[in-house]
């Protein structure tokens, strides 16, 4: 059962990332600020939802939610800072966009690393977007907004399959890499190239 928030008295932002582990492709994030009442049958780690669900929960949630943002950071600076400096970088900037409208006073995150926010105390939950609904609506949308962008890439680059698989290293991905070699949007510092 999805908890309504960690902590009653606060007004509380949910973070977490998209894409991670992927071969190609930016890693998103997202950060969400839900009232306390806000609820939806389906809402869960965006793992554990169908794509057309996500698609759902997605527009229930932006009509929903109090304040929410998303944003990502490029293949070019996941090389300069590495996945897990980059996968915080886009949080901070869900965060920042955020702020605009409505500054959290507390941040719960999935996962167990989060370099600090300026100002504003956090803290880290594993499977976290299994257990707080401002987090699992982060993930809902980060993993959505990361999904179109992927399909976008797919048309320009359809031998990769991204529209299957979101620039993650299945078997398909990774002999179309042997076959066609790398492009801009891959992330070299990966160690992806299949060794003969």
């Amino acid at each position: 059962m999805i908890q309504s928030y960690c902590n009653r008295n606060l007004l509380e932002a949910g973070c977490d990332e998209a894409g991670r582990g992927c071969y190609a492709g930016p890693v998103f994030a997202a950060a969400t600020i839900l009232s306390p009442e806000f609820y939806h049958p389906l809402l869960n780690d965006s793992k554990q939802v169908t794509p057309k669900n996500r698609l759902l929960l997605r527009d229930y949630i932006e009509a929903h939610a109090l304040a929410f943002g998303v944003a990502h950071v490029s293949v070019e600076d996941i090389g300069k800072l590495n996945i897990l400096g980059a996968s915080i970088q886009a949080m901070h900037q869900a965060i920042n966009k955020l702020s605009l409208t409505k500054k959290p006073d507390f941040i719960i995150v999935d996962g167990n690393q989060f370099k600090p926010y300026p100002n504003i105390p956090h803290q880290c939950i594993i499977k976290g977007d299994t257990k707080y609904a401002s987090i699992a609506a982060a993930s809902i949308l980060a993993k959505t907004y990361r999904d179109e962008y992927m399909d976008k890439l797919h048309d320009q680059y359809p031998q990769y399959h991204w529209l299957k698989n979101k620039g993650y290293g299945t078997l398909q991905h990774r002999v179309a890499i042997k076959q066609h070699g790398l492009t801009e949007h891959h992330r070299k510092t990966f160690n992806i190239i299949p060794q003969e």
